[in-house]
């Protein structure tokens, strides 16, 4: 009987052994992201440092991956770079996890004020990676007086007329039209989305396009001489044609955060947030925030950036207690289904 547990002992050890010591193949993780939304070579990066794996899986819209994600379970991804209003209906759904702070130190980066945002108090299930506003990107030699209101693009004047464009994704249309009458950007009042709708309806006559991803070309061509759009998108512009300018309307705008979340059916949690907590290096999140021209929630890195950047694209310099002053987006329940039917009955018609 001794022999036998001898043996025994002697097989254990072994099969431990050859585990421990064997070569396995490395982590491997993937990410869904938007297109040209981080450095392409950062993925590749991270590998070199780190020896994880990665793939990266492209989603045009928040409403797209997180069709996916909610068909198939999250099964297949480890990384979700979603908008915070999705990030918070994934985790109410049970399909991102929460995240362990003690493997994410590189948290302590963040602002003060991106730890704390409304929907994700203390980053328990998201992680903030770019954050910023919404409001009118113009050409100011060819728009005067400069816009200062979101009716000077519902409403536009005669000159402007067939030059506008406007986003076409629920939230940021509505928001629009929200802000303008005074709404609450998260509102699903049924008479207060109806009177945004008659207005925005009204709105469609004057617009040259709906545009969520070619406006800032039409901005530079001057096929288009105001748009509707988001701050770092703006910037795309700037870069070609400094007469380009931004400004969030008086009425105020909305708060948008983009987050990376991992997901629940993950079998690499442990390398995934490994990725997010690399991204959260002052030195790696700078350089996103000089390759997308973005604001990144990252205290040490934003203190980082060459001030000659900020001087050329002054949004990127707006402060977090600034950018806190607009309305942070959140997620509205079955109230999203009242926004998806207005907008199509806006844009169709």
């Amino acid at each position: 009987m001794k022999k036998i547990l001898i043996g025994v002992a002697v097989v254990v050890i072994a099969a431990v052994a050859v585990w421990y010591f064997y070569p396995r193949p490395p982590a491997k993780i993937v990410i869904s992201n938007w297109d040209g939304y981080m450095p392409k070579d950062l993925p590749e990066k991270f590998t070199a440092e780190t020896g994880i794996q990665v793939e990266v899986s492209v989603h045009a819209t928040n409403e797209e991956i997180m069709g996916k994600v909610t068909a198939g379970g999250g099964k297949g991804y480890d990384v979700l770079f979603v908008s915070s209003p999705f990030a918070e209906a994934l985790k109410k759904l049970g399909l991102v996890a929460d995240l362990d702070a003690a493997k994410i130190p590189n948290l302590a980066n963040l602002y003060p004020e991106a730890q704390n945002l409304a929907y994700d108090p203390g980053n328990k299930f998201s992680v903030p990676y770019a954050w910023g506003t919404t409001g009118l990107c113009y050409r100011s030699d060819l728009v005067s007086p400069e816009p200062t209101s979101w009716m000077d693009m519902l409403q536009p004047a005669d000159a402007l007329k067939g030059k506008i464009t406007m986003l076409k994704t629920d939230r940021w249309l509505m928001a629009a039209g929200l802000k303008a009458l005074g709404y609450s950007v998260n509102s699903v009042d049924p008479a207060e989305v109806a009177k945004v709708k008659d207005l925005l309806t009204a709105t469609k006559a004057s617009l040259l396009a709906y545009d969520d991803t070619t406006f800032f070309s039409k901005l530079v061509s001057g096929e288009a001489s105001l748009v509707h759009a988001w701050d770092g998108w703006c910037n795309y512009g700037i870069a070609e044609n400094p007469a380009i300018k931004f400004v969030v309307p008086k009425e105020g705008s909305d708060m948008w955060v983009d987050t990376m979340t991992v997901t629940a059916a993950s079998e690499n949690k442990d390398a995934a947030m490994a990725f997010i907590n690399y991204v959260l290096r002052p030195d790696v999140h700078a350089w996103v925030a000089n390759n997308i021209l973005y604001k990144v929630p990252n205290q040490k890195a934003m203190e980082s950036l060459d001030p000659a950047l900020i001087q050329q694209y002054p949004n990127i310099g707006m402060s977090p207690a600034d950018l806190m002053k607009e309305e942070q987006l959140r997620d509205l329940g079955d109230g999203q289904k009242l926004y998806t039917q207005t907008v199509t009955e806006i844009t169709f018609q």
